[in-house]
């Protein structure tokens, strides 16, 4: 069995990874810790976990957990953990980091777009982002896994096939996204609370979200020469998903049964993303509670531009789910052991 520490385990992504992890069959839950919910069960705290786990939060650092575990799961805030991990705990265990401190290889653009230093530059180089369609063959060789953010997830997949392939423009992208309100984690803020959201909808962050440099570093990677895009985030009011609507100029020439095989060239055999009927997009509503991420998309003829849905559950194939799928590469398991979860509808 696989030993397992979730460090920040009260958090939205920490309580999805004890509910998903309760079904996997390789894998005991060894510690949980939290600072503020020390010494309380995690079931005292999510109720939907009484009888299936009852562990009592700890307050210890990663340094301990790692003597204890084979693999660590950080669901921790921004800044944190890149203070935190070095080269001893990589050889005492695996990390899985759900947070953002080592998606970006660059530490100044860290600095720059998070407003913090990076704590253990050093490291970035032993880092793979964990986009695990993508980096498959890294991610099982390395002992330090960046999770990928939500937005970013889907907007990458999304887009990644029509980059790789020169079908559009690469200075013509334009990512929309819209994302429920638990993105935003566990703490209540003016902007987040029920009265502040409910029965509205805006952009936020316009021209400034972190994951920004996320999406383009990835994409970039993918083409092979830098790429720019436009990215504005909204909060919708729904307790979870993630929707984005890619647009770009298609490459001169380009034909819809090109695209179409494009995405079937990388997707066709993915089993955690579905491509939707030429025409047809996704909703959020079909993705909610499973680790699936849907796609479609449709050529604007009299525009010359393509648009490409996708969406996602952002606590599951935005966070905890793409955790455990990485996991599951780490430790040789077939990538879908313990995710077989179904959408749940209405839910």
């Amino acid at each position: 069995m696989i030993q397992v520490g979730i460090i920040g385990a009260t958090g939205y992504t920490g309580g999805e990874l004890i509910r998903i992890l309760q079904d996997h069959p390789n894998v005991e839950i060894t510690l949980i810790t939290s600072t503020t919910y020390a010494g309380q069960a995690i079931s005292d705290i999510y109720g939907n976990l009484r009888g299936s786990c009852d562990l009592i939060c700890q307050d210890i650092g990663i340094e301990q957990a790692s003597q204890q575990c084979d693999i660590l799961f950080l669901a921790l805030p921004h800044g944190i953990a890149s203070h935190h991990v070095t080269g001893q705990i990589l050889k005492n265990c695996r990390i899985v980091d759900l947070g953002a401190d080592y998606r970006l290889q660059d530490p100044a653009i860290y600095t720059t777009w998070y407003h913090t230093e990076h704590g253990s530059p050093e490291l970035l180089d032993q880092a793979v982002y964990g986009l695990c369609e993508w980096e498959r063959s890294t991610i099982a060789q390395r002992r330090l896994i960046a999770n990928p953010g939500c937005y970013t997830t889907c907007s990458i997949l999304s887009l990644a096939p029509l980059v790789k392939e020169g079908l559009i423009e690469l200075d013509t992208i334009i990512i929309d996204a819209k994302s429920g309100v638990s993105g935003a984690g566990r703490k209540a803020s003016q902007g987040t609370h029920y009265a502040a959201c409910n029965e509205s909808i805006k952009a936020y962050a316009v021209a400034s979200h972190r994951h920004t440099p996320e999406i383009e570093e990835q994409l970039s990677t993918v083409a092979g020469t830098p790429i720019t895009i436009s990215f504005t985030p909204h909060l919708v009011p729904m307790n979870r998903g993630i929707l984005t609507t890619a647009y770009a100029s298609l490459t001169d020439g380009v034909t819809a049964d090109e695209v179409t095989a494009a995405y079937r060239k990388y997707y066709g055999n993915e089993r955690f993303i579905r491509l939707l009927p030429y025409g047809v997009f996704p909703e959020t509503r079909w993705v909610k509670g499973s680790n699936m991420c849907d796609i479609g998309l449709v050529i604007d003829e009299r525009t010359g531009r393509i648009i490409v849905g996708g969406a996602l559950d952002n606590l599951i194939k935005g966070a905890s789910g793409q955790a455990i799928q990485n996991m599951n590469i780490l430790f040789g398991l077939p990538e879908d052991t313990g995710l077989h979860q179904v959408a749940g509808f209405p839910y």
